[in-house]
């Protein structure tokens, strides 16, 4: 499980994709001990580098991403996690996927409909 850390101030960033449609649903970035935690327990875990901590998507919302594959690219310093979703998305705006916005005509457009209510599930955001 070598991979390198050190490119990004000790992380990686982490593609999460649906494992049955292909759909990219989020981006993350992982430390070595979120990397850790996710192969331990098979939910997908986090650096957040804004709160600068590990957390485990689904803490809050019970969206949880469950683990069916990992991938590492030729110079070991990205992963995509082939992942089942649980729950109606796993973005905290309340869609399916992190990218539900399109450039058109130079402008971001919204191209899907919201699956839950983020206000209900988290009261700010995840």
């Amino acid at each position: 499980m070598d991979l390198d850390f050190t490119k990004l101030d000790g992380l990686i960033p982490a593609v999460i994709q649906d494992h049955r449609s292909g759909r990219v649903l989020m981006v993350g970035f992982m430390n070595e001990e979120a990397f850790r935690k996710t192969v331990e327990t098979g939910h997908a875990t986090f650096y957040s580098r804004s709160r600068g901590k590990l957390w485990t998507k689904g803490e809050t919302s019970g969206h949880r991403i469950v683990v069916k594959e990992i991938q590492t690219d030729c110079d070991y310093d990205t992963v995509v996690i082939l992942a089942e979703p649980l729950g109606p998305g796993v973005c905290h705006e309340g869609y399916e996927s992190c990218f539900f916005r399109t450039l058109k005509d130079g402008k971001w457009q919204v191209n899907a409909e919201r699956t839950f209510d983020p206000g209900a599930v988290y009261g700010g955001s995840e």
